[in-house]
């Protein structure tokens, strides 16, 4: 991968998951009701507060738009075609994070919208983890879906803190952005990792 796209990953990267995650914190300490184990996160997106559900949708519209870039410096550096396919599942996912945003709760979208959401973050992880199943970054995306899919499981089973989707949906999140920034083919952190 050139110094350029190198950059472009990396600032790609880390913009998309701290517009993303930045606008769901905001929205968070914006919203005093708000509790992680009685609400989902898109309770935040359709707030009484213009700030909060502004914060949050914004956030995911950003960052679904900026991790389109980051889909596309995975395509450009892919060596096979199923890193492609990584690469295109992820731009996918991108667009339904920002789809999240666009189409609040309550909206006939939303919910296909936000499921879709999380089957795909769990298809790119699993993807990449089969297709460099020989490297430790790959092992750790398989390792990533298994905890993905395992922790909505339990929710499924009720095995929980509380009514609200809040956790296994942040987990999502946060197992999707550690991916972005350390797991990934053209992870900004430790992208020799990946090789």
């Amino acid at each position: 991968m050139t110094n350029t796209r190198r950059r472009l990953a990396a600032a790609s990267g880390a913009g998309a998951m701290i517009a993303a995650l930045g606008g769901i914190a905001l929205a968070v300490a914006l919203a005093p009701w708000f509790s992680v184990t009685a609400n989902a996160l898109s309770d935040l997106g359709v707030a009484d507060r213009a700030a909060v559900a502004t914060a949050f949708n914004g956030g995911l519209l950003l960052g679904g738009a900026v991790a389109l870039v980051y889909a596309w410096t995975l395509w450009a550096a892919a060596g096979t075609l199923w890193s492609r396919v990584v690469a295109v599942e992820f731009g996918v996912a991108a667009l339904l994070m920002g789809g999240v945003g666009a189409f609040p709760s309550g909206t006939s979208l939303h919910f296909p919208v936000a499921l879709g959401f999380y089957l795909v973050l769990t298809l790119v992880l699993a993807t990449d983890g089969a297709v460099r199943r020989t490297t430790t970054a790959g092992r750790l995306a398989l390792a990533a879906a298994g905890v993905h899919v395992g922790q909505w499981w339990l929710w499924i089973a009720g095995v929980r803190l509380g009514p609200g989707l809040a956790i296994p949906e942040l987990v999502g999140a946060l197992l999707l952005a550690a991916w972005v920034v350390a797991g990934s083919p053209v992870a900004p952190l430790t992208n020799r990792v990946s090789r």
